[in-house]
């Protein structure tokens, strides 16, 4: 029996790969003869930088840039001949800050610029950015403002010649544009430490930037897919990048070719740590799903709510790895969750 494991991280307790590690351990537990294929995965937060340097190998460079505090730390990406791979959690990410520091008026995405030159500067061509897991929602005024100290003698923009031949892909499955009711400021600052008194001055920001940039280029990136992506920078990327998007998973799920590795597979099984009905919204789980041609599909979670509609979108099996009323403190612990994941094979019917 051939089983595919790729289960998307659980944010703030396993990564994908501690995930797919213990989903294996129950599996063998029950069926020691199973022939096992983990596959790290990611959308374009957390785990993003992992899942590509698993499936594609090439060289981890680790740099000091700023974190969204213009503090120093010590970030990665992934060079691999003339491509490199960002994950802009790495040097912007909301888990470097403590809870009581986190206030997206003052955070900057200035360490994901710095992030951006020097994989340049290495020789990178085609720049792949996993937009996810910011602390940020300055429109990306922080990366590039980066980007201008690194090249631009006379201190615009337009100076810049560096990255005129340069490539850029966005990996999201945000499809918020960049202000708005629906945009970064009202749907995600709340979530990075943002007060109600807070989110109007960041969309206004937001919104003053993007109609200065479309006087500028004579064209606006605004209100396309992507641009409300980790705090707009999604749309720093689109109007002064000219940066593709692509829904995360789809995009990672191609460049590994997972439709081959799970062609002769018997089961394929994913999770995220909350499933329901946002799951059928283009989340990792529904990636997989569509990538895996008829093959049996289960889904595990740490909370599971709408199971029926899970159910009829295709899902095999829809399973909770938590027991009833578990605390959700408890449930956060790694080691606590890793366990209950493995139990949850344990008592699986193969």
């Amino acid at each position: 029996m051939k089983i595919v494991i790729a289960i998307d991280s659980f944010k703030g307790c396993l990564s994908s790969a501690e995930a797919n590690r213990a989903a294996t351990e129950g599996i063998l537990s029950v069926c020691p003869d199973a022939e096992i294929v983990q596959v790290p995965v990611s959308d374009g937060g957390e785990g993003f930088l992992e899942a590509f340097h698993a499936a594609l190998g090439g060289e981890l460079q680790e740099i000091v840039v700023k974190d969204p505090l213009m503090r120093p730390v010590t970030a990665s990406y992934l060079l691999r001949g003339d491509e490199a791979v960002i994950e802009i959690s790495q040097a912007s990410g909301l888990t470097l800050l403590a809870p009581e520091e986190r206030n997206p008026m003052v955070a900057t995405s200035y360490g994901t610029g710095q992030l951006v030159v020097d994989a340049v500067r290495r020789g990178a061509k085609h720049l792949i950015v996993g937009l996810g897991g910011s602390a940020t929602s300055d429109a990306g005024m922080g990366m590039l403002k980066a980007l201008v100290d690194a090249w631009a003698k006379q201190g615009t923009f337009d100076d810049i010649r560096q990255l005129r031949d340069i490539r850029f892909t966005i990996a999201s499955d945000v499809k918020n544009p960049l202000c708005g009711v629906n945009g970064a400021a009202h749907v995600f600052a709340p979530q990075k430490g943002a007060t109600p008194a807070m989110v109007p001055h960041l969309d206004e920001r937001a919104r003053k930037f993007a109609e200065l940039s479309a006087r500028h280029f004579g064209y606006d990136c605004s209100a396309k897919e992507g641009a409300g992506a980790a705090g707009g920078l999604g749309y720093a990327f689109l109007q002064y990048l000219h940066a593709a998007c692509r829904p995360g998973i789809e995009l990672l799920l191609d460049i590994i070719h997972f439709s081959e590795t799970v062609r002769d597979a018997d089961l394929v099984i994913t999770g995220e740590g909350s499933a329901d009905c946002q799951t059928l919204m283009g989340k990792l789980p529904m990636g997989i799903l569509r990538h895996s041609a008829g093959i049996p599909v289960w889904l595990i979670a740490g909370r599971i709510s709408d199971r029926d509609q899970l159910l009829q979108a295709g899902f095999s099996r829809v399973a909770c790895i938590n027991p009833p009323a578990f605390p959700l403190e408890e449930a956060m612990r790694p080691d606590v969750a890793r366990q209950h994941i493995i139990n949850t094979f344990k008592l699986l019917i193969f």
